[in-house]
């Protein structure tokens, strides 16, 4: 019989810390801010690693990526649940809107940038691989959108250099409503 995971309230939400079977609602959660980039929430954590696929939630703002444009060597796919983003996929632009659904085979370079007036909610669905491999590449059109690096990289740290470190954050208020 698998157990049911316990699951610990911290000062911005709450997280699984062991192994098993967990419900948690998404407004408890704990959601990270990256200035300048997207706010976010991942269903594992730390103390409880989800071995074989990893799932998130990203709100992606108007003019902000939700990440530095990238190709990792496992699938991804995303689900945009609500409002407008444009997809920078293997140097073209896409306009995506609710209910697109984007399938990242591996080593597709790709990146999310909000569009539109308002906020973009978008469903995040990878393999979890160890020792993965991960890319981020020169592209000209997601340096245009603020979400590309200006020399390629395997190290995320480098990729990131520009913004400030995620911070932790309740769920953030524009969060849809039951």
């Amino acid at each position: 019989m698998v157990p049911e995971a316990p699951l610990e309230r911290s000062e911005h939400g709450r997280r699984p810390v062991g192994e098993g079977w967990f419900v948690v609602n998404l407004r408890e959660t704990r959601w990270f801010h990256v200035p300048g980039c997207d706010r976010f929430t991942v269903l594992d954590s730390e103390d409880a690693r989800f071995d074989q696929v990893g799932i998130g939630v990203g709100i992606v703002y108007p003019g902000e990526p939700n990440a530095m444009y990238h190709a990792e060597d496992a699938q991804e796919d995303f689900l945009v649940l609500s409002g407008e983003c444009l997809l920078i996929i293997e140097g073209e632009e896409r306009h995506l809107k609710a209910w697109d659904f984007v399938h990242c085979p591996p080593m597709t370079e790709h990146v999310f940038v909000g569009a539109g007036d308002g906020p973009c909610f978008v469903v995040a669905v990878g393999a979890r691989r160890k020792g993965r491999a991960l890319v981020y590449p020169v592209n000209q059109k997601a340096l245009e959108h603020g979400a590309g690096v200006d020399e390629e990289t395997s190290d995320p740290a480098t990729a990131y250099a520009r913004f400030p470190e995620a911070r932790e954050i309740p769920c953030p208020p524009e969060f849809p409503p039951d």
